[in-house]
């Protein structure tokens, strides 16, 4: 069959009918769904939320925690033709006013009372909001239990008029409105129809294959449209899923032993530096793994140039994977064929310790806009450049502006921003062509690099065009930094802002003898800003003298989702730092004014 709506996908998980196709974890808890039970739902979920009113065109926020609920309700709401408004749990009751107001949601469904809690204090200020349906808890006056919405559409013949419905779905019905996490300025919906989403999964998925042997484990959140993305192809693929919030996923990978995942960056990263902090106390270990980890990486570059790998290395291979290598493929459950990365860019370092392991990472690259794939590495022989984000996918056209900025045609290109006409021209020209506002090139022809964001590029005051985004990357590779962001732009130089690495700054403390009991007592000791200042004169050391970071400041406290400073993709939102510490970049540019 064709491959027309998202339904189309979703058939191939029907047929393949498993009594654990769904689980759901979270700590003490795991709780499995049979293919049955989770469409049984799914369809009385359709006719309890038509009963409500819900329509053909209407829109439906969507707040909750990864689960199989999440995958039923948008199931749920498409197979009405009407559309879902992802929200990421972590916004605040204003911000997701503005998303129910500008989309015109008439209903929500929402996983807890804490998170109910927000619609309730931000209802009166959205009319159109009517209806409000919890998963979990105890519903106050005026909310639906989602049981009591499945169960008034517990009647014959529920999953007969899903499919009915479902079959009137047309490839440019609109799908989802997904609100941009807005680094800078205010949030824009991005329409995606069916054939966006569709059109996405069948060009990338023969890019990381999966099928119904695997378990994909599903933690970054689903209104991230990656992992929503892959939902799809994992409901094409038959594949069963595993549902973990992303805030327990460190605890439960191990027992969940997924074979795929998708993370962003920072997950990675986090991951590397576990691992090495394990070793850290004890020189014989930190040496074994470096050991270990030489040898792995020397063995994946070879694979992946498709060079041999002579029988003297191969047998080093055995003996550092046997003593170090799985030991670290155990802690992520050690079945993982590999994973994928998007969202931000992967710092090569990070990419080449887990091919070093054994745990590829397939780096990738797009936007909400593009639903979301534009190229993305494969393990396929001729896939695989580290350092770039793979090959673009088939069913895309590429060109490159004068200023190198990347632009993008084909079917999974958003038709634009809800009802933002103007903004939606200026971001996609007369014949098609999307801006990603993002600065690239193509590797030889064929493999995509992302040199930086065109808008976070930085103009000194001499005019030299500075792409931070290297430099934070080079910043962050010290264990001490968890994240750095590089400032100069329409000034005479750079200074940078560093948030410290919490768990790191206290062992570096202890062992070093010096006392402080929070973090800005630490930051604010000699010591301390001695040892970021070596950081820092080691990143200097292999950047452009205009490059060079001049100054710069150990922030009190670590750059946080719940500070406002980060995306909920963990993306540092400039403008805010930029802002919030804005004295201190201030008082930086002044001493160095006054030398």
């Amino acid at each position: 069959m064709t491959e027309r709506t998202i339904f189309d996908l979703y058939r191939h998980d029907v047929r393949s009918a498993r009594p654990d196709h769904y689980v759901m974890v979270a700590p003490g808890v795991t709780r499995a769904l049979s293919t049955d039970e989770f469409f049984a739902t799914t369809s009385a979920l359709a006719d309890g939320l038509a009963g409500l009113g819900v329509r053909r065109g209407d829109r439906v926020l969507l707040l909750s925690d990864n689960r199989p609920e999440w995958h039923m309700t948008d199931l749920a709401v498409l197979s009405l033709r009407a559309a879902d408004v992802p929200v990421y749990g972590t916004l605040t009751p204003e911000q997701i006013a503005y998303q129910a107001r500008d989309s015109g949601a008439i209903a929500a469904v929402v996983d807890s009372p804490a998170q109910m809690d927000k619609l309730l204090a931000i209802r009166d200020a959205c009319p159109e909001l009517r209806h409000l349906v919890q998963l979990d808890g105890r519903a106050e006056h005026g909310v639906s239990p989602f049981a009591e919405v499945v169960a008034s559409g517990r009647r014959g013949g529920a999953g007969d008029r899903f499919w009915e419905r479902a079959a009137r779905a047309r490839e440019d019905d609109l799908a989802t409105v997904i609100y941009t996490s807005g680094t800078t300025g205010e949030p824009k919906g991005v329409m995606l129809t069916h054939r966006n989403l569709v059109a996405n999964v069948l060009a990338a998925a023969p890019r990381v294959p999966v099928g119904e042997a695997d378990l994909a484990l599903e933690f970054l959140p689903l209104c991230h449209v990656l992992e929503r993305m892959l939902g799809y192809v994992y409901m094409w693929r038959a594949t069963r899923k595993a549902y973990c919030s992303v805030y327990h996923v460190g605890e439960l990978i191990a027992s969940i032993r997924p074979t795929v995942f998708a993370g962003v960056p920072r997950f990675y990263e986090k991951v590397q530096e576990k691992v090495v902090a394990a070793t850290s106390a004890s020189p014989a270990k930190a040496a074994a793994l470096r050991w270990a980890l030489g040898v792995g990486r020397d063995v994946a570059l070879r694979r992946i140039g498709g060079r041999r790998v002579d029988a003297v290395l191969a047998a080093q291979h055995r003996l550092a994977d046997r003593a170090v290598l799985a030991k670290v493929r155990a802690a992520l459950g050690g079945r993982v064929k590999y994973c994928i990365s998007g969202g931000a860019a992967l710092p090569l370092h990070v990419a080449e310790f887990f091919h070093a392991v054994g745990v590829p990472i397939m780096e990738g690259y797009g936007l909400t806009e593009t639903s979301p794939v534009i190229a993305v590495n494969g393990p396929a022989p001729g896939y695989l450049r580290l350092g770039t984000v793979g090959r673009p996918l088939d069913n895309l056209e590429l060109r490159f502006a004068s200023d190198g900025e990347l632009l993008v045609r084909g079917p999974s290109v958003t038709p634009g921003y809800w009802q933002r006409p103007e903004q939606t021209a200026e971001a996609i020209d007369e014949e098609g062509f999307f801006y990603t506002g993002d600065i690239a090139d193509l590797d030889d022809g064929s493999f995509l690099l992302i040199t930086d964001r065109k808008k976070d590029l930085l103009v000194t005051a001499g005019g030299k065009n500075i792409a931070p985004q290297p430099i934070e990357a080079e910043l962050k590779r010290s264990p001490l930094v968890d994240n750095g962001v590089v400032v100069g732009d329409g000034r005479p130089f750079v200074v940078a802002l560093l948030s410290p690495n919490v768990d790191e700054l206290a062992r570096w403390a202890s062992h070093n003898g010096i006392a402080g009991a929070t973090v800005a007592e630490l930051t604010a000791q000699p010591e301390v800003v001695n040892a970021y200042a070596d950081v820092v004169e080691s990143v200097n050391a292999g950047l452009a003298r205009y490059e060079q970071i001049k100054r710069f400041r150990v922030l009190p406290e670590m750059l946080s989702l719940e500070g406002g400073h980060l995306t909920p993709t963990l993306k540092v939102k400039r403008r805010v730092v930029e802002k919030q510490f804005a004295t201190l970049i201030e008082e930086m540019y002044r001493e160095r004014a006054g030398e």
